[in-house]
């Protein structure tokens, strides 16, 4: 299992503009900073700001700011709008094999019911995860440790 580049990337601008909270920036900013293309930065913030996580000003002084604060913006949220999640229901309909169907969709499948789990896990952990979490410099860990949702087993 991989996140997209596009998810990466795209929470990569959103942590730098909460970094930089109260400053607007720019694309090329944003882009210098993290070592994405300008092309990528726009349209990354295009989605973002379609999310409603970001906001846009033109002018000189405009640039890129966090439309909310970084505590009410929910990780899972932002990951949903930059490429959704990993595990839809009707993934088995789309990836059947050979066949128009999958077999395994009128009985019961352990491996949908593996991939639905896991789903819920990362659902239970993004839901409760927000981007001030992940602003708290080496404390985002530790933050799920002590909801519960993460268990750290030290070396």
């Amino acid at each position: 299992m991989k996140l997209s580049s596009q998810e990466e990337y795209g929470l990569r601008c959103l942590l730098h503009l909460g970094r930089h909270s109260g400053s607007s920036l720019t694309i090329l900013e944003i882009g210098q900073a993290e070592g994405i293309s300008p092309p990528n930065v726009a349209k990354l913030l295009r989605l973002l700001r379609q999310g409603g996580f970001v906001e846009s000003a033109r002018g000189q002084h405009g640039g890129y700011t966090l439309s909310r604060l970084p505590e009410r913006i929910g990780v899972g949220e932002v990951l949903a709008v930059l490429g959704g999640r990993l595990y839809e229901p009707s993934f088995c309909e789309q990836f059947a094999g050979a066949e128009d169907t999958c077999q395994r969709s009128s009985i019961d499948c352990s491996v949908r019911a593996l991939w639905s789990r896991l789903q819920e896990a990362l659902d239970q952990v993004l839901s409760q995860t927000t981007l001030q979490d992940l602003l708290t410099s080496g404390q985002e860990l530790h933050s799920l440790e002590r909801r519960g949702l993460l268990e750290i087993s030290s070396p």
